[in-house]
């Protein structure tokens, strides 16, 4: 559904002042040609902050354009080792300067909490190697529990089989 047009403010002052006249909602917008849910909203507008003119949005706008937020997250979701100071870089080049927080705000608002840019980069290859670690170990841990002998192959469970069934499958 597209934006419709926003209402003068005489239109506005015209439904409240009908309504301070005892009409309801659906005979002010027949009479006004409008809906009844947006006189509902004017009035209620009106009883909230004593005025019917458009207030100004709370708080800064974005730092961040849509376009370099789309960037921001096609470069994470092909690159998801991409640090959060290499996005700030990215964007200073394109003209916008933000800090590490605004990437990470940006990251959560769009979806992106679980994989957001890392904090720090891996430095070396041995940091590499050391996340690594722990799968090899187990890997390592899985194949010392299997024996081969000729063409069959063990492997130690915890669950317990019949020896005959072991010896039938032979």
């Amino acid at each position: 559904m597209g934006k419709t047009k926003e209402l003068s403010k005489d239109i506005r002052d015209k439904m409240v002042d009908l309504h301070k006249a005892g009409m309801g909602y659906r005979t002010i917008g027949k009479q006004l040609g409008e809906k009844a849910t947006t006189v509902g909203a004017i009035i209620r507008k009106w009883k909230k902050f004593k005025t019917t003119v458009n207030l100004s949005r709370s708080g800064p706008p974005c730092k961040i354009s849509p376009r370099g937020a789309s960037m921001i997250i096609r470069k994470v979701r092909d690159q998801p080792r991409t640090t959060r100071q290499d996005l700030v870089n990215d964007l200073k080049r394109a003209g916008t300067t933000v800090s590490k927080k605004t990437i990470s705000n940006t990251l959560r608002r769009h979806g992106l909490k679980s994989c957001s840019a890392r904090k720090v980069s891996l430095l070396k290859p041995a940091h590499v190697q050391a996340r690594l670690r722990p799968s090899a170990d187990l890997q390592k841990h899985r194949q010392d529990r299997c024996f081969k002998h000729d063409d069959v192959t063990l492997c130690l469970t915890r669950r317990h089989f019949p020896l005959e069934e072991i010896i039938g499958s032979l």
